[in-house]
């Protein structure tokens, strides 16, 4: 009996390490992904910029204004009156 308690208990230790081991490998690869589509941006953006430059100003332009927009109007930031 004690033997069987003792396999149910190696059991578990090894399916509690698949999972920590399967969490390590998704997280990696989201990592990798996340990166790989940064990059891809990046050089979308460069390619743009190349061909035709007024549409990546264009574009540019409106991105920071929306960035812009969010970092006025967020909730995040401390609000000082003086």
């Amino acid at each position: 009996m004690e033997r069987l308690i003792q396999l149910l208990d190696d059991l578990d230790d090894l399916v509690a390490t698949l999972g920590l081991l399967r969490e390590q490998i998704r997280n990696g690869l989201v990592t990798l992904l996340s990166t790989l589509f940064v990059l891809t941006v990046q050089v979308g953006g460069v390619l743009l910029a190349l061909a035709h430059p007024p549409l990546a100003l264009a574009g540019a332009l409106l991105l920071f204004v929306s960035l812009l927009y969010r970092a006025v109007t967020s909730s995040h930031l401390p609000l000082e009156i003086a």
